[in-house]
């Protein structure tokens, strides 16, 4: 494992005091605009300003393959990865929808899809290997494997403009991977980690669950999060760690998607903690492990609309609430400055005092 970057504590009394005095004295009563307030006091400490802007905001899917889902536990064959990869570089998907309406640059990463793609614009090719091995056989991926997808994931933050990532993947069986980590990272029973992914039914559930109960108990001694993450995860997820500790390092705002997202946050907040300063939940998703996930990492999701389809698109619907709390903190104007009166009845002197 190389060295880790120095991630900085964003906690700074005196300047969330200022923003928070900023906030307070709004044209509006105390409070009132609820988490939008706690957001832009957030967004003020991450970017280390009390005027902080979002620029050139940067969409990054990650694409990867899943060994494991040889096993059985998608509903989808592993195929539906790199046609899903042709479709976010065709506008298509859902999430390449949502980053043209909300001004997001849409980058698709090739972490380890089992495919190969022709170059073209807004594909980023960083395979590791097609697909990740079955964890249910043996390791998903070598040590020196995840150290490249963790060295890949880093190098696609640095090539990117902006000060914002918003996380996204894809990626058949990344349920089941996630799933892992959260259970064996977290010490939740696996029960309570997997979900239906991409539409199981019981009996389906039922199935994923015996399969990552072996895959649990043959890397029982992968206890360690880079050993946990080598051993039942993707390269896809992977290569996401690596993006959240380097866009961390460099005081990015980092916009994470669902419970698959949510999983590298997990292996990169259990490297380095501080890390989730520089988090902003967009959703809960429906997946039944990510209300458990959030509450471990301490996370209040900004909105929940029973998503599950990950690639992003909880992000960029969350995008627009980040933009707003920005512009709150520069644009709304102050009692004194609009010569409103406050609660206690005093009448400012208006902009010309």
């Amino acid at each position: 494992m190389t060295q880790l970057n120095t991630i900085t504590d964003l906690r700074n009394p005196a300047r969330a005091q200022r923003l928070q005095h900023l906030l307070d004295n709004k044209t509006k009563p105390l409070g009132s605009l609820g988490r939008l307030e706690a957001l832009a006091l957030q967004l003020g400490l991450m970017l280390g300003t009390e005027a902080p802007q979002l620029s050139q905001p940067q969409m990054v899917v990650f694409a990867g393959d899943h060994g494991l889902a040889a096993q059985g536990i998608s509903l989808f064959p592993s195929d539906v990865t790199w046609q899903m990869v042709e479709n976010f570089l065709a506008g298509g998907a859902a999430v390449s929808v949502l980053a043209r309406q909300h001004g997001l640059a849409l980058t698709v990463v090739d972490a380890g899809v089992a495919h190969d793609f022709a170059p073209r614009p807004g594909l980023q090719s960083r395979k590791v290997a097609p697909g990740t091995q079955d964890a249910s056989q043996g390791p998903a991926m070598s040590a020196a494997q995840c150290q490249t997808a963790l060295d890949q994931g880093a190098e696609v933050v640095r090539s990117l403009p902006g000060n914002a990532v918003l996380l996204g993947e894809m990626g058949i069986g990344n349920t089941s991977s996630a799933a892992l980590l959260m259970a064996r990272l977290t010490g939740l029973p696996i029960e309570q980690c997997v979900g239906r992914g991409t539409g199981l039914d019981d009996a389906g559930v039922q199935r994923k669950l015996a399969v990552l109960r072996q895959v649990l108990a043959r890397h029982e001694q992968a206890a360690e999060p880079l050993q946990a993450l080598a051993a039942m995860g993707g390269f896809e997820i992977a290569m996401m760690v690596g993006a959240v500790l380097e866009a961390a390092a460099q005081n990015r705002v980092i916009v994470v998607d669902g419970f698959i997202a949510s999983s590298a946050v997990l292996v990169a907040q259990a490297l380095q903690p501080l890390v989730l300063q520089r988090c902003v939940f967009a959703h809960q998703s429906d997946e039944q492990g990510h209300a458990r996930m959030l509450s471990h990492l301490k996370a209040q999701p900004l909105l929940n609309l029973g998503l599950r389809l990950g690639e992003g698109s909880g992000a960029a619907l969350a995008w627009p609430l980040l933009e707003s709390s920005c512009r709150i903190l520069a644009e709304m104007a102050s009692f004194e400055s609009a010569g409103v009166s406050t609660a206690d009845g005093d009448a400012s002197q208006g902009q010309g005092a």
